[in-house]
Formats: structure tokens, sequence, C-alpha cells
């Protein structure tokens, strides 16, 4: 106890999110470590233990980077959020164009970091990175009416293309950015007449690449038939590979029950292409019930409550949109990944925040809380934020309402 207290007393910001995240992260070790026995099967080089050690790897320095990042404060990333769509950009640019080809669909979708050797989700870091930018544009019009016209060189114009290059190789991520876009935009103050304006924009921009792909199908490789399958087997009882996934998740569910069959004796895992990331929800109630699945779900939720809870208690609307936007995305992307569990969304790839295996997934959600910790940590805010506020002010000419 006595060697706790002073790690305790480093931790920043609202305590219960770092509670709910360190016991999301500690619960995780016990799925993945069972629901890895099917990679083992198919990658008869590695095994269980080895696939666990990496996962505590990637929490390690994951978590390394929220601690740092919880004890910087949050508005420097004002400055730089320009600079970093800068880079990213080309990064998506980079990742699109790599060529890979699975089933004749684009999968190009991670990148390797040289000499390192480690591969890297570059759509992940895209979205912390374009929230960033979102909400320090719509901060700068706190007291003043968003222009329309503006915003759509400035701000729009940098979305739509940080979605489009997504979109190829992952129309789910794309569609979670735009939607999540769409949601903060609303929440700064943005017009709904123009809000209608873009959705119009982004439905025509989405009808014209659909298009485009099945007349060209060889121009460009996409993934628009994958799209197109998906929603066709959600809804068809004999739905091929999608809905063989979804069988044996809800049959994991059916077989949980109330308390579910114990540690390590999930029977599905063995047959869930997906059982340590995608589908990993329907693992952890087959071993542990749906108590713990309810429990899953109540901590989303209580932290979706703490998060509303700090970006009313923020000091400046910058650090109300960071909470709100990558906040909400959080446990929204959550929920995606249970309903696809119990059938309730078609197949999306999307992981179960703090739980599922993965890399770059868990590393920008780590940095995402990192920067919302940042937020709610006012030691840090106390730290010349009326002067940061300043100099940026006095950089850029606000332009007159319109």
């Amino acid at each position: 106890m006595l060697g706790t207290a002073p790690l305790l007393e480093k931790l920043k910001g609202d305590k219960t999110i770092w509670a709910i995240i360190a016991l999301l992260a500690l619960f995780s070790f016990l799925p993945v470590y069972s629901a890895s026995s099917n990679l083992v099967y198919i990658y008869a080089r590695t095994s269980s233990f080895s696939l666990l050690i990496k996962h505590f790897g990637y929490l390690v320095i994951g978590f390394s980077f929220l601690f740092f990042i919880h004890n910087i404060s949050y508005l420097r990333l004002r400055f730089i959020s320009k600079a970093l769509l800068f880079l990213v950009i080309p990064l998506l640019l980079y990742t699109l164009l790599q060529g890979k080809i699975i089933g004749g669909a684009n999968a190009s979708r991670w990148i390797t970091i040289p000499f390192i050797g480690i591969s890297f989700q570059t759509s992940a870091l895209a979205f912390v990175i374009l929230m960033i930018y979102v909400a320090r544009y719509l901060a700068r019009y706190e007291l003043n009416p968003l222009p329309f016209k503006k915003s759509l060189l400035k701000l729009w114009l940098p979305v739509f293309i940080v979605v489009g290059l997504i979109l190829p190789a992952n129309f789910s991520t794309a569609a979670l950015v735009f939607l999540m876009v769409m949601l903060l935009v609303f929440l700064g103050g943005y017009s709904l007449r123009y809000l209608g304006y873009i959705v119009a924009s982004g439905v025509l921009f989405l009808t014209l690449f659909i298009g485009a792909a099945k007349l060209f199908p060889e121009a460009f490789p996409n993934r628009v038939d994958t799209w197109i399958s998906r929603i066709e087997n959600f809804s068809d009882e004999d739905g091929g590979k999608d809905n063989y996934q979804v069988e044996k998740a809800k049959t994991a569910i059916a077989t949980g029950g109330l308390t579910g069959l114990g540690p390590g004796k999930s029977l599905q895992k063995n047959f869930l292409p997906q059982s340590s990331s995608d589908f990993i929800f329907a693992i952890i109630i087959e071993e542990y019930g749906l108590i713990a699945g309810v429990s899953i779900v109540l901590a989303y939720l209580v932290l979706l409550f703490r998060f509303i809870l700090q970006a009313n208690r923020a000091e400046n609307t910058f650090g109300r949109l960071l909470i709100l936007g990558l906040g909400i995305a959080m446990i929204v992307q959550a929920f995606i990944n249970m309903s696809v569990a119990v059938n309730l969304l078609p197949v999306t790839g999307q992981t179960l925040p703090f739980i599922s295996s993965g890399g770059s997934s868990l590393l920008m959600t780590c940095i995402a809380m990192g920067i919302i910790l940042s937020v709610t940590n006012k030691e840090k805010i106390k730290i010349d934020t009326q002067q940061e506020i300043e100099k940026e002010e006095d950089l850029v000419q606000l332009p007159e309402p319109e």
C-alpha cells in the first residue's frame, strides 16, 4: 500500500477515468490470452504466451504515452495541430498507394515502421489529429458565428481529404471519422442548415466513389464489393463468411449464460477468426457470462458520464471539444464492437477499446485518453493558460462574422 501511494499521486486528472481504464486493461489479459489460441492454430510459429507478452508490451507503451501526454498542457496542441495534419495526410496517401491487395480488395491500411518492423494503422493516428484540428478551428469562433464559406476550405476540405484517403481500404473507420466530426461541429455551434449541406456532399461523394469503383474496378482497388456483401450478409440468414462469424459469436454468447463457462474454457474461440479483437466481447461472455458483459457495458457508460461531466468543467471551449470529440468516439467504437458481436450491426472490424488485442488502435486509444486526462488535469491548465490562448489569437486575425 505504501508503495502505491507515490504512484497514485503522480496520476493527475479524473481519478475515476484512471480507475476504469486501468481495470479494463488489467481484465483484457484474461480474454486475450484465452482467445489468442486461434491465432496460434493459424500461425503455428507463435504461442499464446508470446501473444500475451506482445499485448502486454503494447499496453506498457500505450500507458507510457498516456502518462506522458496527460502531464503536458493540452493547449500546446492548438499550435501544432495544423502541422500534424499536414504530416498525417502524406502518410495516409503513402499507405493507400502501397497497393496491398487481398482477395482483389484494397488492404492498404498499415505501414511498417522502418528498422522496428512494427505495422502501424495510419487511419487511427489520422483520426486523433483530425479531431484536434477540428476542435481548434471551432474554438477560435467561440464568440462568433462560424463562417460557412471560409470553413469550406479551412475545415471541410481537410476533413474530406482525410476521410477520402481512408475510405478505399476501410469504410467503417472512414464513416466513424466523418460521423464524429459531424457530431463535434454540431456541439461546437455549427449551423444545422450548413451541416445539412455537408451531409448531402458526403452522401454525393460516397455515391460517386461507389459508382466509379463499380464502373472501373481495375482502375483502383477498393473494398466496395466487401461493403455491399457485408450489408447483404447482415440481412441474409445464409450470409456466408460474415454470417458464419456472427453465428459463432451468438453461439458463444448463448453458451456463456449468466456466469459463463469459466476462464479459458471458450469453445467458439477456436472458430472465430478475430476472437481476440473484433469478437472478443463474445468470448468474454462465453467465459465470464452476462454478468461480465453487462459490467463492461456499464464501465463504458460510466466513462461516457465522466467525459460529459469533465467537458462541462473544462475551462475553455478547446478543452471541452477535445474531451467530447475523442471521448464520445471511443465510446461509440466500443458499442459498435459489442453490437457486431450480438448481431445488431454488420461486421465492421472495430476493436473494443483497452480490451481487444492490437497495436496501433490500442496505442492511439491511449494517446487520445492522455489528451482527455490532460484537459482534466487542473494543475497544468493553470500554467499560462490565458497567455497561450492570447498568443495564438494575436497570430491569427479572426474574420468578421458572416
